[in-house]
């Protein structure tokens, strides 16, 4: 059984990493290693330490003829090094530690060699590390030989217990990708007063840590499509093709929508136009909105107070958010050609602050600038993205600062599938590459521990044997 010290020691590092995921993709590389020959751990807190070393920065340190306790109970020559490295896209560290002729309470545990090496590096597309360069050489408890496994436990009579080449691992998957990892060579726990030591000491012999983590890349933009798909016949081609905005940029200090008295607002600021295409063929077998046709950039406003969330890219709705109201009812906006500051993963928004920016991105690169609008009530959630009502009556109310309960829709007859018709419970339709087999096969795929569904899950790997 690995000792509490080890697991609190994981658990620390589970907390420092999930912490710093939010902000990960902003951070830069980084890297840092620690080792040191022999720790003696009170009871009571108490330390001591022979040649500990950490990096940033380099460092490495020899101390001859290590001892601790009267009569020299633990005893050894040690010798560390730490060193860690960043550059702009990717990080590496390593700690060593290398004690010899150990000794524990008058020769009852020795070691003629102790050798730890702890390896770690990352970059956008990988974090990996390297402990097997560690061994332990020529081990004796009690007068008898011992072979050093990988996290074995030895009994050490009826006041204790050790564990050989002691080893976790501590990896971040996500946003940022990091790994940790960190080795003991010997690590004795005492369950009883021994030696002159109290119970619930421990001694560590030999340990090296190196630590890595570098944020993912963004994903490449789209690559222009082969042509220009030509618009339909009822909207206007522009004249040229305008410059399309940065991702993110600041809305216009005048936008004062009004909004309607149970505080809903029209989702374009300024002059724009619409009809009925609901229903209507699409890639996604069916439109589930209506395109709302306005200049390029004009502000996109928050139709209610409510929580943003899939805030980013996908090959077909472009730049696209979602907006979920108090009432758990819910809004998608697609091709925008920026997102305003206030678009962000979570956050909260009122009726009528600006989150966007009309555009042409996703499958609308050709068409003329316009907002892919959609609303799907609370009501029919769990049909998943087919859980769309026609926006165009709620569309014309707000024009004229009316209000439409979502609850008031008439299904009627058209296109929209019924129950039993449903796209495989698909939440954003818009995350797929078209509907080919591929594609609709990753929604049978169960999220685990291991993925990278939601936000970077923090992974804690034993090596084989942890915890025997």
């Amino acid at each position: 059984m690995v000792s509490s010290r080890l697991v609190q020691a994981a658990l620390v590092v589970l907390a420092v990493l999930a912490l710093g995921a939010s902000a990960a993709a902003q951070s830069a590389p980084s890297s840092s290693a620690r080792a040191f020959g022999i720790r003696v751990l009170l009871p009571d807190g108490t330390v001591a330490a022979s040649a500990p070393v950490l990096a940033p920065p380099r460092k490495s340190a020899t101390v001859e003829a290590w001892s601790y306790g009267e009569g020299a109970v633990v005893s050894g020559w040690t010798s560390t090094a730490a060193r860690a490295g960043a550059g702009a896209e990717r990080s590496n560290a390593n700690g060593s530690s290398s004690v010899r002729s150990v000794s524990l309470f008058g020769g009852e545990i020795t070691v003629d060699g102790v050798f730890m090496r702890a390896s770690a590096r990352a970059s956008g597309t990988e974090a990996a590390g390297d402990l097997s360069a560690s061994s332990l050489s020529n081990l004796v408890v009690l007068g008898e030989p011992v072979r050093a496994a990988q996290n074995g436990r030895v009994t050490l009579g009826d006041w204790g217990y050790a564990v050989t080449l002691e080893k976790a691992v501590v990896r971040k998957q996500g946003s940022l990708r990091g790994y940790r990892g960190f080795v003991t060579g010997l690590h004795v726990v005492l369950t009883a007063d021994h030696g002159g030591l109290p119970a619930g000491t421990e001694i560590m012999v030999g340990y090296a840590e190196a630590a890595a983590s570098a944020p993912r890349p963004r994903p490449a933009p789209p690559p222009p499509p082969p042509s220009t798909p030509s618009p339909p016949s009822n909207e206007p081609v522009p004249p040229s093709t305008p410059q399309v905005p940065p991702s993110v940029k600041p809305p216009p200090p005048d936008v004062k929508p009004k909004l309607t008295a149970a505080g809903y607002v029209f989702p374009v600021y300024g002059p724009a136009s619409t009809s009925d295409s609901f229903g209507a063929p699409r890639t996604t077998t069916w439109h589930h909105g209506v395109d709302i046709f306005a200049p390029l950039g004009a502000p996109l406003l928050a139709v209610a107070d409510g929580t943003l969330f899939r805030v980013g890219w996908n090959d077909v709705g472009g730049n696209r958010l979602w907006l979920r109201d108090g009432a758990g009812n819910e809004f998608y906006y697609a091709h925008l050609s920026a997102f305003s500051p206030l678009a962000q993963e979570g956050a909260q928004v009122k009726a009528g602050d600006v989150i966007g920016f009309v555009g042409t991105s996703g499958d609308a690169a050709g068409t003329p600038p316009h907002l892919h609008f959609e609303i799907h009530p609370r009501e029919l959630l769990w049909m998943g993205y087919d859980g769309a009502i026609d926006p165009y009556p709620y569309l014309a109310a707000w024009l004229r600062l009316d209000d439409l309960a979502f609850g008031d829709w008439d299904p009627g007859p058209g296109p929209a599938p019924k129950v039993g018709a449903v796209l495989l419970q698909a939440d954003d339709i818009s995350s797929l590459s078209g509907l080919g087999d591929g594609a609709l096969s990753s929604f049978l795929i169960v999220p685990t521990l291991f993925g990278e569904a939601g936000p970077g899950p923090v992974i804690v790997n034993a090596e084989p044997g942890f915890g025997a």
